[in-house]
């Protein structure tokens, strides 16, 4: 008798040769950055504090990039290919007809525990390329500061992670993993830069947010020297880096003889979710393929979903170039949540020109999260681990998708990102479900 798997795996020498760019398929041309009306021109800073590297694919309109071998040698040394997971414990679960399936990408098995490292190994690999000897960057929920620790690490460089207070302080296990890695953590705001001081004197007790945190990074390379500025979401090169996922995802499916209706996942500044959706999304426009996608955001940060299709800064300082996107303000004071690294006021461009063209739908969950992260529990009870906070909204998406074709006699074959593990997040998961912590 030979058993069958629930996965799909793909060999080292499939892995994907070359990133895929959606500008080149947008129905119009990507609104490029442009200045403020007044001050110091953001775009002539840009080199100052980006790499070379990035800003090149930051403005390509190629349709394929290719991933230096280099690169390649470090996506193997970090998992790379991941599986992609029929759900067929959590279909049993939740009594779905066979005309109903799900899957899952597993991006929670690399190093770190999320995504992040896609971006973090490509972003490390080039600094290193062009002579830097330090990065410095933000993070939200910790799972980009880990995953560029880890990278600078495996690229021999020096690192410093400027983090959400409010994070910093439940967070101390993951705060550990970057310190092991060689990272120097501070919480954001800070004492270390002149605009974390500035927000200390007004609020000496601020909980901080990702925008200022990105402030603080950007202020931070751009007076160290020999210091570049990594960024782990928003920006093109970032998602470009990310498609590896979703590049990954379209061979897998086939391998599993299915293709899927409907792609889901968590959503802040965009990074993992367009990771994954992205090269299916590109076939879409080309007319190869039908399907559609969601997006799961908490009311905290909705951007996709309350916010304007504008440009705007996409740090809370305003150092950063405008930007065309979905936004609910770059300055807006977000109230706290535990998936905090979906707490951003902006989507990244790419997903916000889709969204403007109607390729990407959007639900915000209550922001005290009882509900996303209840049904999260019927997925680790199925399915035996136990996703990001951040990743429990992709994970309640697709449950409540599922569920609802069931009702509505509806067929369709869901794929969600799990795109990082929660084991480092556990006092966020028992607060909000009245677990004793």
């Amino acid at each position: 008798m030979t058993t069958k798997s629930n996965q799909f795996n793909l060999t080292v020498d499939e892995m994907p040769h070359r990133w895929y760019n959606i500008v080149a398929d947008l129905p119009e041309p990507l609104p490029p950055p442009k200045d403020p009306d007044e001050g110091e021109s953001r775009l002539e800073m840009l080199p100052r504090f980006l790499l070379k590297s990035c800003l090149q694919q930051e403005t390509s309109t190629d349709r394929w990039i290719d991933i230096p071998e280099g690169i390649r040698e470090l996506y193997i040394q970090a998992g790379r290919p991941r599986p992609l997971v029929r759900a067929l414990r959590l279909e049993k679960a939740l009594d779905l007809p066979s005309t109903i399936r799900l899957y899952y990408k597993r991006e929670d098995l690399s190093p770190t525990g999320s995504h992040k490292v896609n971006t973090a190994l490509a972003q490390t690999y080039y600094a290193q390329k062009e002579g830097y000897s330090e990065v410095t960057t933000e993070t939200g929920a910790g799972q980009w500061g880990s995953a560029l620790s880890y990278a600078a690490a495996l690229n021999n460089l020096k690192c410093r992670v400027f983090w959400v207070r409010s994070a910093y302080r439940w967070k101390p296990g993951r705060r550990t993993m970057m310190n092991l890695y060689g990272a120097d953590v501070f919480p954001s705001p800070s004492k270390e830069t002149e605009f974390g001081r500035k927000i200390l004197e007004q609020d000496p007790e601020h909980s901080g947010s990702l925008g200022i945190a990105i402030s603080e990074g950007i202020e931070d390379a751009l007076n160290r020297e020999g210091t570049i500025y990594c960024l782990g979401s928003v920006l093109n090169h970032v998602l470009l880096h990310q498609t590896v996922i979703g590049l990954e995802t379209m061979e897998q499916f086939k391998l599993a003889e299915d293709e899927p209706t409907l792609l889901i996942g968590c959503f802040g500044g965009g990074s993992n979710f367009g990771g994954f959706m992205l090269p299916f999304a590109g076939q879409v426009l080309q007319g190869k393929r039908e399907c559609s996608f969601l997006a799961s955001q908490s009311q905290a940060a909705p951007n996709l979903v309350e916010g304007k299709y504008k440009y705007d800064h996409g740090d809370h300082a305003g150092m950063t170039p405008l930007l065309k996107m979905y936004s609910i303000g770059h300055d807006s004071d977000l109230p706290g949540i535990w998936a905090e690294g979906i707490r951003y006021a902006g989507a990244a461009p790419k997903m916000s020109a889709l969204r403007h063209h109607g390729l990407l739908d959007a639900v915000a969950y209550p922001a005290d999260e009882v509900y996303v992260f209840t049904q999260a529990r019927r997925f680790m009870q199925a399915e035996g681990f136990i996703p990001a906070s951040e990743s429990s909204y992709a994970v309640c998406a697709a449950i409540d998708k599922a569920l609802e074709f069931k009702q509505k006699g509806k067929e369709g074959v869901i794929g969600f990102n799990v795109s990082g593990h929660g084991f480092l997040d556990m006092e966020g998961f028992a607060k909000p479900l009245g677990l004793e912590w």
